[in-house]
């Protein structure tokens, strides 16, 4: 039978698109710690008041965890979708 994998595959070379899944990846976790660091540090270089920088801080863990929860499913497979 024929090899109908794309060339890229037959010659054991990554794709761009799995390069770019681990990337966002990555930036779900920058997300995570620039949230987790405007909530934990109490002088920052960002001259914001308390209260905004403690929402924009809860605003970046929330949306780092569920990017990358929903990439993380995206890449392993283990979509709900049924």
């Amino acid at each position: 039978m024929l090899d109908r994998r794309p060339a890229r595959e037959r010659l054991g070379q990554k794709s761009p698109q799995r390069l770019t899944r681990y990337f966002v990846l990555v930036m779900a976790i920058v997300y995570t710690a620039l949230g987790l660091y405007l909530l934990l540090v109490p002088v920052s270089i960002f001259s914001l008041p308390t209260t905004p920088r403690r929402l924009l801080g809860a605003v970046f863990v929330l949306y780092g965890i569920i990017r990358f929860v929903r990439n993380y499913r995206s890449i392993t497979g283990k979509d709900d979708e049924e």
